[in-house]
């Protein structure tokens, strides 16, 4: 930039002026850069300490032999070699698996009915979306041994429920047929977040759609179908990919309902629950380690397919797909 006296008199700037405008321009852009990086120092040194270390020491563990108490031992590839030979880590990664195919497509399903009902405007729509909410905040645990109490099949209150209108309730806790069942239902519980956030997704809907398609003769079905069903799937998205990484690690509720392990016949061993067994109790730090980064593997696999083909089915303002 030239100065205001050479503006005046239509002098170019020499060479060594441009250069010491540079060098001053430089140093000025390094300063301010340095202290961007200060200010972002505790987040960058914990992102490190707490995430990318511990990423590369399971990674390097993984390939060992290693029970905390002797050095690691290099072993390459056998950890990997011994876990798919291990039918506990097939029969975990299986419920895991079935755990999650049921429990997101059902908690989403859930959760957007709940919001649909919480945009009504009525006085005491504000208690209702509290109502909603609280339950996530009681502790996991907490919340697991409450409901310990409710499935319990000699005085618990839904078996009782059930009794009063003549129905035999199952036995929730110790039935390898019903233990599934139980978690899923107790995942119904911690809804109120997902539904807070279809709420606001909901709210980002313009008024003005739903007026212009009353105004063509839709109905409350066509209106949810077309309007609001296309324009919640930013909302559907964020979340769908929330319970495909928070499902896989389920931890609190299966390791309490299952009394420290996998519950009756292992019907309810999860991934996460095996991974801390081998870890904590077995001390097989090594061989956990393989087994954190398969799940690693399969929540990146899983996390790609859905980013992927929201291309298709995610619709933005304009109403149609990215």
């Amino acid at each position: 930039m030239h100065t205001i006296s050479e503006q005046a008199s239509g002098q170019q700037p020499t060479r060594s002026q441009r250069m010491r405008r540079k060098r001053q321009r430089s140093r000025r852009e390094r300063r301010e850069e340095l202290i961007g990086y200060l200010f972002a120092s505790p987040i960058i040194i914990g992102i490190i300490t707490l995430a990318a270390y511990p990423f590369l020491a399971s990674f390097y563990y993984s390939f060992t032999d290693y029970n905390i108490i002797q050095p690691p031992y290099w072993t390459g590839l056998q950890n990997y070699h011994d876990l798919f030979a291990d039918p506990l880590f097939w029969l975990s990664l299986k419920n895991t698996l079935i755990y999650s195919a049921v429990v997101i497509p059902l908690n989403l399903i859930c959760a957007l009915g709940l919001a649909v009902l919480l945009k009504q405007k009525l006085r005491t729509i504000g208690f209702f979306r509290a109502l909603v909410y609280l339950p996530s905040v009681i502790p996991s645990v907490a919340a697991t041994i409450l409901w310990l109490w409710i499935l319990n099949p000699q005085y618990g209150v839904l078996n009782n429920l059930l009794g009063s209108i003549g129905i035999t309730g199952p036995d929730w806790i110790n039935n390898p047929a019903w233990t599934k069942p139980s978690l899923i239902l107790m995942s119904l519980w911690g809804i109120g977040p997902a539904a807070i956030i279809f709420l606001a997704g909901l709210h980002d809907i313009p008024e003005a759609l739903y007026e212009a398609a009353r105004i063509d003769g839709a109905g409350r079905i066509a209106c949810f179908r077309f309007i609001t069903i296309r324009l919640v799937t930013p909302t559907l998205f964020f979340n769908l990919v929330l319970g495909v990484i928070g499902t896989l690690q389920t931890f609190n509720e299966p390791y309490i309902f299952g009394g420290n392990g996998g519950g009756p016949a292992n019907s309810i061993l999860m991934y996460v629950v095996y991974l801390y067994q081998t870890a904590f109790r077995d001390f097989q730090m090594g061989y956990a380690s393989a087994m954190s980064i398969i799940l690693f593997i399969v929540i990146l696999i899983l996390t790609l397919i859905v980013t992927t083909t929201s291309r298709r089915w995610v619709y933005y303002e304009a109403g149609q797909p990215k």
